[in-house]
């Protein structure tokens, strides 16, 4: 009996569980067990469209247990401890899982640096549960101010819906964007960089460069240049990392515990590691944290997983980049796709087109399209 474990079921996850499902759906000496310390997934793309357009969070949410059974495989709804990759062994609470082949495609989780005031006083943006709290916080109309720590992808996602609600609600709050950074989006060109400045001047959002979250007391929040936050609530957005058990494996990683993977996705012979756990080289440059390559790596993991346990030769993965869009709320977009600079309210709509498309169950795609019609 061959064990193979899956760690996380994000996008990779269930992309390499689906192929498996389909590879060893005859075969009785495959077991197949998938371990996730929620029973939900959550559509992370969207889920700052539960803040300014209305999108119901449970639409963006689908039922791993429910998957499991179709697939008739195990689930365990469990936090992993840690990983003994000399014993191939997985062990939750003490309790330990041999494998034969593993997966490790647990995904990031929001870094609050070890500061656990921080992270106690902060909402975050990891799940649909996260969204709610979000939104339970925004309806209870008792903050003046909303600051955005994190001038990157999700934190400008964030504010621009976090400033739809308050127009919609005709709310007048300030939303603001701290980076530490001297300037927002990162690495991105420079016409990205003005396009998004000038949607978020448009939208009335403020943004503090060269800044930092220095403490947080109650409601008032201080920033390293002196500047304070009074009746303020804080939305963390100002990194990721990889779970615990990732973070403690002596293996090379980068600076947000991504495990480096050879070509084949390897960490070892019995382990793989796919999606935003994965730091995979392709010429010369590391691949960013995407869905679409979340999505085709738990595949190809899934087939060189396949190809070993029948002894055959694996296959070198070769990532296709389809592009990158970053979606603002006032209906417009940003991104290069296909190779070419874009901007404007075609790409948003491919930004949404692409969201249902990969939204698991028509009911899910159904009550999106209603949502953003609604709150469009």
């Amino acid at each position: 009996m061959n064990r193979i474990i899956i760690l996380g079921c994000g996008f990779a996850g269930l992309s390499a569980a689906g192929c498996f499902a389909k590879f060893f759906r005859r075969r009785k000496d495959i077991e197949i067990l998938l371990i996730d310390k929620s029973k939900y997934f959550s559509f992370l793309p969207m889920l700052p469209d539960c803040l300014g357009r209305g999108v119901s969070p449970r639409f963006l949410s689908y039922d791993i247990e429910n998957f499991a059974k179709s697939k008739n495989f195990k689930l365990l709804n469990s936090q992993v401890s840690a990983v003994d990759l000399e014993k191939k062994e997985v062990s939750i609470s003490g309790q330990a899982f041999p494998y034969d082949y593993l997966l490790i495609s647990s995904g990031t989780e929001t870094n609050f640096y070890n500061n656990d005031a921080l992270q106690q006083s902060a909402y975050k943006l990891d799940s649909t549960d996260d969204a709610k709290k979000i939104k339970e916080a925004l309806l209870s109309d008792s903050f003046g101010t909303c600051v955005v720590s994190g001038g990157g992808y999700t934190g400008i996602e964030v504010a621009t819906n976090l400033s739809l609600y308050l127009k919609k609600k005709s709310l007048h709050k300030r939303v603001v964007i701290v980076e530490r950074a001297e300037e927002i989006l990162g690495p991105l060109p420079d016409w990205m960089k003005d396009y998004v400045r000038g949607n978020l001047k448009e939208l009335n959002i403020e943004v503090f460069t060269d800044n930092a979250i220095k403490e947080v007391k109650a409601r008032e929040i201080f920033l390293a240049s002196g500047v304070k936050f009074t009746n303020a609530m804080l939305i963390w957005a100002a990194g990721v990392r990889t779970a615990a058990y990732i973070q403690n494996l002596r293996v090379e990683k980068n600076p947000q515990g991504r495990i480096q993977v050879d070509d084949y996705l390897r960490l070892n012979e019995a382990c793989f590691v796919a999606g935003d756990a994965s730091l995979f080289k392709y010429r010369d440059n590391f691949l960013r944290m995407s869905v679409q390559f979340a999505i085709t790596q738990g595949r190809h993991a899934a087939l060189n997983i396949m190809r070993s346990i029948l002894g055959k030769r694996l296959l070198a993965y070769r990532p296709r980049d389809p592009g990158y869009i970053i979606p603002l709320a006032n209906n417009r977009a940003c991104g290069k796709i296909l190779g070419k600079d874009m901007r404007g309210y075609l790409v948003i709509a491919l930004h949404y087109f692409m969201c249902i498309f990969r939204i698991r169950g028509f009911g899910n795609k159904l009550g999106i399209i209603k949502d953003l019609v609604k709150g469009s």
